[in-house]
């Protein structure tokens, strides 16, 4: 009787703390998201004077004003155009360089593969210079496809490592079905690997959407007109070289963020189904 009182009370104490622990990181995270949010809605007198959470004044007009200053227009389709070419390239090169690593066996395989792992070692701002050469003699600096062919290159290693990572527990009887009914290769990639990879290309999309929709220093690097620039580098329209106009900015950000937040709430179960099967590994 003891003994069960003692591990009831211990189980109690237990969940207590860690729940504890979990909801100070949610508001950790969720805090400034929510500061962002109500910033925008205020005056630029009010941000620092009233820190409630509740503006005493709604100004929705800050993401018309925001909207138009910023010029966000043609900057929100450029990275709506740079986020989707690049995570469809990404998914097509990785998936099908990753079944080939795991089930084909050819001569430098495995170096190749080593050399493909040893990029993700290299830290991103230090291939700028050589990517900045290299575009420079092909013709593709200032230009939207030089941007994606090097933001697809930037995701290929991670996404290629997660990959070949779960094709290679995919049991390899289903393959042999699928031979048997008479798919080549290029069919098996097709009709049975891709449809079981389904929680791991949840993963690589969203990572990929978040790097290629946040990414800002490339963007300086490579384009000279303000046209191919994407949303990130509009928000600086909002920063003066004496004032910042911090409602017009924090709208600008709620404007930025809710795309990547919608993506991620869409595709929520299936990274938590890619995370436990054991996708993300190290």
């Amino acid at each position: 009787m003891m003994n069960s009182f003692y591990y009831k009370s211990k189980k109690i104490v237990v969940n207590t703390l860690i729940h504890l622990f979990l909801i100070t990181v949610a508001i950790t995270c969720l805090y400034p998201l929510l500061w962002m949010i109500v910033s925008s809605l205020k005056t630029q007198d009010m941000i620092f004077k009233d820190i409630s959470l509740i503006p005493h004044q709604f100004r929705l007009e800050n993401y018309v004003l925001a909207w138009k200053e910023g010029g966000f227009g043609g900057n929100f389709c450029n990275s709506i155009i740079y986020t989707v070419s690049v995570v469809f390239g990404i998914v097509i090169i990785s998936s099908m360089a990753a079944y080939a690593f795991s089930r084909l066996r050819f001569v430098g395989s495995k170096f190749l593969f080593i050399m493909f792992m040893a990029a993700m070692m290299i830290p991103i701002p230090g291939s700028f210079v050589a990517l900045y050469v290299l575009l420079n003699k092909l013709h593709l600096r200032n230009t939207p496809i030089g941007y994606i062919l090097c933001m697809i290159n930037v995701g290929l290693s991670t996404s290629i490592f997660l990959l070949k990572t779960f094709f290679d527990k995919m049991p390899k009887e289903l393959e042999d079905a699928a031979r048997i009914d008479g798919c080549s290769k290029i069919g098996i990639w097709w009709h049975v690997a891709l449809p079981l990879a389904k929680p791991v290309l949840a993963v690589v999309i969203v990572f990929n959407a978040l790097a290629v929709w946040n990414e800002y220093i490339l963007a300086l690097i490579i384009f000279d007109n303000r046209k191919f620039m994407p949303l990130q580098v509009a928000l600086q329209s909002f920063q003066g070289e004496f004032v910042t106009n911090y409602p017009l900015l924090m709208a600008g950000l709620t404007i930025t963020a809710l795309p990547i937040i919608l993506v991620y709430l869409f595709m929520q179960k299936y990274i938590i189904k890619g995370v436990t099967q054991g996708a993300v590994v190290g």
